[in-house]
């Protein structure tokens, strides 16, 4: 009984969590672009995505901050875009799909800054 208790205990402190990637599609809903316009505000660049943070001002002077969520930072650098690509404070346009849950998140497929360079910071997933 003592030797199985062991083996089992052994088993678990060796056992590793299996974390399976998600589909973007689990997430984020195609059929429901988004595109806003406002400032940079924050940048997690971090895996397993980079996350960056928009605050987008309404008519009334509203500001509703909206999460888009990028490639790893391995697949951007591969890609030639750093973490110096996204400045806080500067203007962008975001393209991407909105969050299945209706939150002020989606994947951020494609970044416009206002001199017109272009960013694509989605998964390679997102591409296809």
């Amino acid at each position: 009984m003592t030797r199985n208790l062991l083996t089992v205990a052994v088993l678990l402190a060796l056992a590793t969590p299996v974390l399976g990637h998600h589909s973007e599609a689990a997430e984020y809903d195609s059929t429901k672009p988004v595109k806003v316009t406002g400032i940079l505000k924050k940048v997690e660049w971090q895996n397993p995505h980079v996350w960056f943070y928009v605050d987008v001002t309404d008519g009334n002077g509203k500001i509703t901050t909206w999460g888009f969520s990028g490639a790893p930072p391995g697949a951007l650098l591969r890609r030639g875009i750093t973490k110096d690509a996204l400045k806080i404070g500067e203007v962008v346009n975001v393209e991407g799909s909105r969050a299945r849950d209706g939150s002020n998140n989606a994947s951020g497929r494609r970044v416009t800054f206002a001199d017109g360079r272009n960013v694509f910071t989605a998964t390679n997933e997102a591409a296809q």
